[in-house]
């Protein structure tokens, strides 16, 4: 079906060992064979997995006597004067290196391992003249987990149903019209492809449940490399509260202690998100405002006087007063002028500074996410909070040091609420299996 999909955008994803890498191959030589003259480019995150993966299955299925590999330009010319390019982009800065190029087709391995800038910005280099008479297209391959994990199943998956045709309208200013795209995800089995081994189906049972899942049957919902495994978000529970961090949005006490975390972005989202705290120290997120344009990862670019004026407006349209702010330390910065947090405060929004500790600070949320014996976590999301419900779960740990989340992802929501938690930090009762909470004094030796 990957071969004869008739859709702008494919996605062939999910289990490991389908023979995604090799189909991406063929379908680039099947274009530019059918097509002479054409340009396919075939993209790894770096140059070694290019090497071992695409440039490998090349030089090991396309003869000689179609085309020749160039180990310097990494280029395989075809008889018909087609070719097929290997390259690699490492980050979203490499992209500047195909600024000039014409792709007409476009092919990339591991779609996970990319930012979402990276795969816009390609995009923008298919064209193709008239005189081919071709539509460029884009076909891309991936297992489950990675850095770009949350954007590619927003992408691909949420919201259609697996080898359904969707139909995306982007819209032109320049023209002042709209085409249609159409998007379409094919699920990717172990099974699907006829050359693997048994062993290989065995090896990938014997793993950890979370990797097996994702790599056995390609489920998008549990991968290796998830940070935040206790994450749960059950329908059938948000009455009853228990096993479940998502709950219905309900009517606040009056007398509960009200918060606000922030995390300034511009270029990136900026996040607020507003908390509750009870009388047994759990905290419930009410609200959010999330500055993201739709494109994951993508700010709204407004000037801290406009959020503020936006936080502002929010808490006096819902009659809130005496909430404690807490932000990110680095708003309070003075080096280069009035610092954020003193331009919102001509709001009527303040601040305080928040613990900024990484480590320190993700494990605060393990504790909250923690159930007890009765399936009572310490903090709870109401199901309004759709960008917190988004995102966390698609939180992956970093390549760098792996005590600490992969920053390159969405991670606005997480850091906000990593200030939350440490200003109203919990710690382990180590004689019982239930979580105590503590307020945080700065003068405690404890």
């Amino acid at each position: 079906m990957f071969h004869q999909s008739p859709a702008d955008e494919v996605l062939y994803g999910g289990a490991a060992g389908g023979g995604k890498s090799k189909a991406c191959v063929m379908e680039a030589l099947m274009l530019c064979l059918e097509h002479k003259g054409s340009h396919a480019y075939l993209f790894r995150r770096s140059y070694p997995e290019l090497r071992d993966t695409l440039i490998a299955e090349a030089l090991r299925s396309i003869p000689e006597e179609l085309g020749r590999y160039s180990s310097v330009t990494h280029d395989l010319v075809l008889k018909n004067s087609s070719v097929l390019h290997f390259r690699y982009c490492a980050s979203i800065t490499d992209v500047t290196k195909y600024q000039g190029v014409e792709i007409h087709w476009l092919f990339i391995d591991e779609l996970t391992h990319f930012e979402r800038g990276i795969y816009d910005y390609l995009k923008t280099r298919l064209r193709a003249p008239k005189s081919l008479g071709i539509k460029p297209l884009v076909r891309c391959t991936t297992n489950p987990g990675g850095v770009g994990h949350g954007w590619v199943k927003a992408y691909f998956i949420d919201g259609g149903e697996p080898f359904e045709i969707r139909k995306k309208t982007v819209f032109s200013r320049t023209l002042n019209s709209e085409v249609v795209r159409t998007v379409q995800y094919i699920p990717a089995y172990a099974t699907d492809n006829p050359h693997i081994s048994k062993d290989y189906i065995f090896e990938l049972e014997q793993k950890p449940e979370k990797l097996k899942k994702a790599l056995l049957f390609g489920q998008w919902d549990a991968f290796e490399g998830q940070v935040f495994t206790e994450w749960r978000d059950e329908k059938e529970n948000y009455e009853t509260r228990r096993y479940t961090h998502v709950i219905a949005p309900f009517d606040i006490p009056m007398h509960w202690q009200r918060f606000r975390s922030f995390d300034f972005g511009f270029s990136r989202p900026f996040s607020v998100g507003w908390w509750a705290m009870d009388n047994d120290g759990r905290l419930y997120r009410y609200r959010e405002l999330y500055g993201c344009t739709g494109t994951p990862n993508e700010g709204v670019k407004l000037s801290p006087k406009e959020i503020a004026q936006k936080i502002a407006d929010i808490e006096r349209e819902n009659g809130e007063r005496d909430i404690i702010g807490i932000a990110d330390p680095s708003i309070f910065e003075e080096s280069r002028g009035e610092s954020i947090a003193m331009q919102m405060e001509s709001y009527g929004v303040y601040f305080t500074k928040g613990d900024n500790t990484r480590i320190a600070g993700k494990m605060q949320v393990h504790l909250r996410l923690k159930f007890d014996d009765d399936g009572l976590p310490m903090m709870y999301v109401f199901s309004n909070c759709r960008d917190f419900i988004r995102t966390m779960p698609d939180l992956v740990y970093s390549n760098k040091n792996p005590e600490d989340i992969n920053t390159d992802g969405e991670d606005h929501i997480y850091d906000e609420t990593r200030y939350m938690f440490m200003d109203r930090p919990i710690i382990q009762n180590h004689t019982k299996s239930s979580i105590v909470y503590r307020k945080f004094d700065p003068l405690s030796d404890q």
